[in-house]
């Protein structure tokens, strides 16, 4: 059987060995390929010359299997482009009805066994993620990201990459985004550290997955933030460690409900700086005493500070990891708030002792982050660009939270609560109790509006009823549309 892989082609498949003549097998490959949607109508075929050096044979039956194809119509020649299937073909019309028949013939057995963390992952329909307009949670002003800018500094990079820069790369990150990203925290969000103790990540989601392989044992306990964020529960969840929801109140997470709750849990996971996804900033004293039960409990503090450079009401909160005396405190961050999502880049900060833990670690997830994007980044800080987007995002943030509560006033009245502090990328609207939020942010999706509802973020059920509102991604023209349409749901009409 000779076999050869030509362009793109599936590989073919003749037999030297078989009766049927040589031109009959090639004749008999391409149709089949052609009625299974393998080859599309339109798509080019390899040259006679070209295929027949492939398959290591005579170019004769090469010759004699495609005049066969085009007398039959399946094949079709155009002059200096070759030849090429017929675009009469219907594309993969006869390949969905053999499938169809194959599935019917062979159904699937009725449980097929998958593991129970894959169970545990599956969340129901989530209708209100199929838009990117009003009001979809984490969306930056995409179009007021300076493009122009970072274009430059990507090609820079991309016509003059070295051989080391093409090969693999550091699991913890390049080096000089390293140094940009210590220089950056310490001086915006008194982040304690060096470029030792930085790791670049494709994200904040997988920072945190990384802490609970890291930090945790199957079976430890986990302090929740109660409502909080659903990807910190995904993360925990592949861990196999048990989270322990611990009410927030108006002063970030209740250190006395965790104790009450599990006084031997080895960490707990906060977003101090602007709760997720209340919006509330965790008190100096509450700060003072989580440090206190992690250093004398011997247990980990997981600092999600993902959106902290949008605080509109004074400077941004100082970060808990700047408190933390004990090496207690693992400061995760990210670049898809204030850059755009599909960057894929974060960072963490780890105490310096846990350094190399976390580089195994970091290498056994993905081994390393892109190095032309994490060129590109550090040039994006060190020339000051950075700083700039971040006052411009925060100004214009600030504009379309206040254009967001305006319209909330305008079209719902008193019919949505918002509560959180002046700060981040979206808000909290709490609704009465009895509210189906789930259901009103599907309703929504149907008028083409994104709210996420709030009760999914709680592990406590029942959880309160609620719509998060992101405001970055939209004009004031679309928050204000978006919050009339949302108005239309029933929800709000009776």
């Amino acid at each position: 059987m000779t076999r050869a892989s030509t362009s793109f082609l599936p590989p073919v498949a003749v037999d030297p060995a078989s009766d049927t003549p040589m031109y009959q097998q090639l004749s008999d490959w391409f149709r089949r390929a052609i009625l299974d949607g393998h080859l599309r109508p339109g798509q080019p075929v390899p040259s006679t010359r070209h295929l027949a050096g492939e398959l290591s044979i005579s170019r004769i039956p090469v010759l004699s299997a495609y005049d066969q194809l085009l007398a039959e119509g399946y094949l079709e020649t155009f002059t200096g482009s070759g030849t090429r299937v017929a675009r009469a073909i219907p594309s993969m019309a006869p390949a969905a009805k053999r499938q169809r028949s194959l599935d019917e013939a062979n159904p699937p057995p009725a449980s097929r066994r998958i593991s129970r963390r894959s169970g545990q992952l599956a969340s129901p329909e989530q209708t209100w993620l199929d838009s990117l307009g009003a009001f979809r949670v984490g969306m930056p002003a995409l179009d007021r990201f300076p493009t122009p800018v970072w274009a430059r500094l990507v090609n820079r990079h991309a016509r003059t990459l070295s051989v080391e820069a093409m090969s693999y790369g550091d699991p913890a990150g390049h080096w000089p985004l390293r140094e940009a990203v210590a220089s950056y925290l310490g001086m915006s969000r008194s982040v304690r550290c060096d470029a030792s103790q930085v790791l670049i990540t494709t994200g904040s989601q997988q920072a945190l997955q990384i802490c609970a392989h890291v930090l945790l044992d199957a079976g430890d306990r986990v302090w929740m933030e109660d409502p909080g964020y659903p990807g910190a529960h995904q993360a925990f969840r592949t861990a196999g460690v048990p989270m322990v929801p611990v009410p927030v109140d108006g002063d970030g997470i209740d250190v006395e409900a965790g104790l009450r709750r599990a006084r031997g849990a080895r960490a707990a996971y906060i977003s101090p700086s602007h709760q997720f996804p209340l919006g509330t900033t965790m008190s100096a004293a509450r700060r003072m005493q989580l440090l206190a039960w992690a250093e004398r409990d011997d247990a980990w503090i997981i600092e999600d500070d993902y959106d902290s450079e949008y605080r509109f009401g004074g400077k941004p909160v100082a970060s808990l990891q700047g408190l933390d005396t004990a090496g207690r405190v693992v400061y995760v961050g990210t670049f898809s708030k204030v850059m755009y999502p599909a960057l894929r880049l974060g960072y963490m900060v780890v105490p310096r002792d846990l350094v190399p833990a976390f580089h195994a670690g970091r290498d056994a997830i993905d081994t390393f982050s892109s190095t032309l994007f994490q060129l590109a980044m550090a040039d994006f800080i060190r020339e000051g660009h950075f700083a700039r987007h971040i006052r411009a995002m925060r100004a214009l943030y600030r504009e379309r939270r206040m254009a967001l509560i305006r319209s909330i006033e305008r079209w719902l009245g008193g019919r949505l609560r918002i509560i959180g502090a002046d700060a981040g990328m979206q808000l909290v609207g709490l609704l009465p109790e009895g509210t189906d939020d789930v259901a009103l942010s599907r309703e929504a999706a149907l008028h083409g509006v994104s709210v996420r509802p709030l009760s999914p973020c709680y592990l406590e059920s029942p959880g309160r009823a609620g719509l998060i509102l992101g405001y970055g991604g939209v004009s004031p023209a679309q928050i204000d549309e978006g919050v009339r349409r949302l108005g239309k749901c029933q929800a709000f009409s009776l």
